[in-house]
């Protein structure tokens, strides 16, 4: 049974950075792709990165030039850094991992930035 865990989730101050982390575990495939999400209260859940097994990449506009997506394929485990962290950036964030044809999300874990 595959499971998508998230970690490193927090509450920092504007400015500040935080690192998530996502590991997949329970399949014999290296994930197709991989990336996060996020959903603010009343909002819809959306991309805000993504990475491939060969490593292209995806970004929403609006984390641009301050998040950057990475990943591990032996582990099936896929990071997030997060710089310049803006009070809008406060959201539940879930992991999706593509696996063997079909798609697995993680829990999520919260971000929370002060001003």
């Amino acid at each position: 049974q595959v499971r998508v865990v998230e970690s490193g989730g927090g509450s920092v101050q504007a400015g500040g950075s935080l690192r998530l982390s996502c590991a997949a575990s329970g399949s014999i495939f290296v994930a197709n792709s991989m990336g996060w999400y996020r959903q603010a209260p009343g909002k819809q859940r959306e991309l805000v990165a993504a990475i491939t097994s060969v490593g292209s990449t995806n970004y929403a506009d609006s984390v641009k030039g301050r998040f950057t997506i990475s990943r591990d394929n032996a582990k099936n485990t896929v990071y997030l850094q997060m710089n310049s962290l803006k009070p809008e950036d406060t959201a539940l964030y879930y992991c999706k991992a593509n696996l063997g044809g079909y798609s697995y999300w993680g829990q999520g874990t919260q971000v929370t930035v002060s001003s």
